[in-house]
C-alpha cells in the first residue's frame, strides 16, 4: 500500500494530561495502550540523546535504516537509571500490585527513509526466535520512551486498539500485518512515554521526515507472571554496579508465583481483591 495512506489514518487526539490514575489504567487495559505526556524532562532527554550518540548500533534484517542496540541496560548513566524512572515505576507498581520486574531493554533509531514496522505483538506465549522466552510472560507491559517531537511523517506509533482483547484467530500473537483499516496514529513528543500491553497489535509508520526518531523500549511484568522457559538471570557482577532503585527492578527474571497443586478450597481465602475491582478505573 502506498505511503500516501499515512496522513489519512485517524490521529488520536486526547489530552492525556487530564487522565486520572484509574483512567490511565483503564485506557491501557481496554485500548491496549496509554500515553504519559512529558514523563521525561528536557534535561533527561538531552542526556539520553547525548549518551546514545556514542552507542554502537547495527541494522536489522529488513533494513539498515533502522538501527538497534539490544540489551542496553548496562550502558550506565542516564540510560541505566531510566530503568527505575520513578513516575513509571510508581504507575507500574500500582498497576501490578508490586514492584515490576524488568525483562528486556532495547534502543532503536528510525532513520529518514526507514520503512514502516509491520503490525505485530511483542508477547508470544511460547517464545520465538525473535523474542525468545523473555517476552512470553502472560502479563507484560512495554514502556516506549520517545526522544524527539514527532509528526505524522516521522515514524509515529501505530496501533490497532483493543486488538489484544480478541479471541479470534486473527489475534494470534505470532501473526504480522502490513496494514489494518482500523489502525490509529499516536504522535508522541520528546519525553513522552507510550505504555502498551504486550498483546496489542502495533508498529510504527515509515519515517518520511528529515530527522531520526529515537526510541527506548523497556519491558516489565508483575512478579507472578514468569516466562514460559528459563531465561538468563541478570549477571550479579553487573547488578552490583547499579543504583539500589535499578537493582530492585532487575530482580530474578525467572521468578514465578503459582500454585499447581492448590486445592479447590485453599485455607485463609480472601474476601477482598482491590486489583480486580470493576471500580478500579474510577480512582483519582
Amino acid at each position: 500500500m502506498s505511503n500516501t495512506r499515512l496522513v489519512k489514518d485517524q490521529i488520536i487526539d486526547i489530552d492525556w494530561s487530564t487522565l486520572s490514575a484509574g483512567r490511565r489504567i483503564q485506557h491501557l487495559e481496554v485500548e491496549g495502550y496509554v500515553l504519559f505526556p512529558g514523563t521525561l524532562d528536557s534535561e533527561t532527554v538531552a542526556d539520553l540523546r547525548d549518551q546514545l550518540s556514542r552507542v554502537p548500533t547495527g541494522g536489522t534484517e529488513y533494513t539498515d535504516k533502522k538501527q538497534v542496540h539490544n540489551d542496553i541496560q548496562w550502558a550506565g548513566g542516564a540510560l541505566t537509571e531510566l530503568i527505575a524512572h520513578p513516575p513509571t515505576i510508581a504507575f507500574l507498581a500500582d498497576l501490578f500490585g508490586d514492584t515490576p520486574i524488568m525483562m528486556t531493554y532495547d534502543y532503536s533509531r528510525s532513520e529518514p527513509g526507514c520503512p514502516p514496522i509491520n503490525l505485530h505483538c511483542d508477547g508470544q506465549p511460547w517464545g520465538s526466535k525473535i523474542f525468545g522466552p523473555e517476552q512470553s510472560c502472560p502479563k507484560l507491559v512495554r514502556v516506549l520512551y520517545y526522544l524527539q517531537d514527532l509528526t505524522p511523517e516521522s515514524a509515529p506509533f501505530r496501533v490497532v486498539p483493543r486488538s489484544h482483547l480478541s479471541f479470534h484467530n486473527d489475534a494470534n500473537p505470532y501473526l504480522r500485518y502490513k496494514e489494518h483499516p482500523e489502525q490509529v496514529m499516536v504522535i508522541p513528543k520528546a519525553g513522552d512515554a507510550v505504555l502498551i500491553n504486550q498483546n496489542v497489535v502495533h508498529g510504527n509508520y515509515a519515517n518520511q521526515g528529515d530527522y531520526a526518531r529515537e526510541l527506548l523500549g523497556i519491558a516489565y511484568r508483575p512478579t507472578w507472571a514468569g516466562p514460559c522457559d528459563t531465561v538468563d538471570p541478570w549477571p550479579e557482577e553487573e547488578r552490583v554496579k547499579v543504583s539500589p532503585a535499578v537493582r530492585e527492578v532487575l530482580r530474578d527474571r525467572n521468578t514465578r508465583v503459582w500454585a499447581y497443586d492448590a486445592p479447590s478450597v485453599p485455607p485463609n481465602l480472601a474476601s477482598e481483591a482491590p486489583g480486580i475491582n470493576p471500580s478500579r478505573w474510577d480512582r483519582t
